[in-house]
């Protein structure tokens, strides 16, 4: 792929983030608890690992977050979402890379998801200077547990319409 090539695809991925975020923001979901969000972007993360590698699904991730908090203007909005989504495209990358042949996508996503959650509250207990903020893990993971394997299915059905297209061009 050249760089032109990779550049254009790492802009519509992060458009198309961008636009599932803002989405799932006008979703009139119930309120669990903060920070219980479906993570709709997360279908792109996923999708990015499986199709175009680690290294662009990273940078979508990276320039995600960055806009989205830049758009909001909320700056902090980065710390906690930009630390989640950091180190669950991490876990994923990793999960995906060394386990896919033990791990359903579901499974991956499920990784990424709880993941998320534990950056989040760990930038969280940084920032507010107290580790009883850990308490409410439990809650996030098995929030993550659900909405992970929820994203995981929904790749899964997409992976149906872009493997033929795609598998094997990146």
């Amino acid at each position: 792929m050249s760089r032109y090539t990779q550049i254009t695809y790492i802009g519509i991925l992060v458009a198309l983030a961008l636009v599932l975020q803002l989405v799932e923001g006008m979703l009139p979901l119930p309120y669990i608890a903060p920070g219980v969000k479906l993570g709709l972007a997360n279908i792109v993360s996923l999708i990015a690992i499986i199709y175009f590698g680690f290294k662009t699904a990273f940078l979508v991730v990276l320039f995600r977050t960055f806009m989205a908090a830049f758009l909001s203007g909320r700056p902090y909005v980065f710390l906690y979402s930009g630390t989640g989504a950091i180190l669950s495209i991490l876990v994923m990358g990793f999960v995906y890379w060394r386990f896919r042949k033990y791990f359903s996508i579901q499974g991956i996503s499920i990784f990424g998801a709880v993941a998320h959650n534990i950056g989040q509250i760990f930038i969280a207990s940084l920032l507010i200077e107290t580790v009883s903020i850990f308490s409410y893990l439990p809650i996030l993971m098995v929030s993550g547990v659900i909405t992970g394997y929820f994203i995981g299915l929904i790749v899964n059905l997409l992976k149906r319409v872009l493997d033929p297209t795609l598998k094997g061009k990146f």
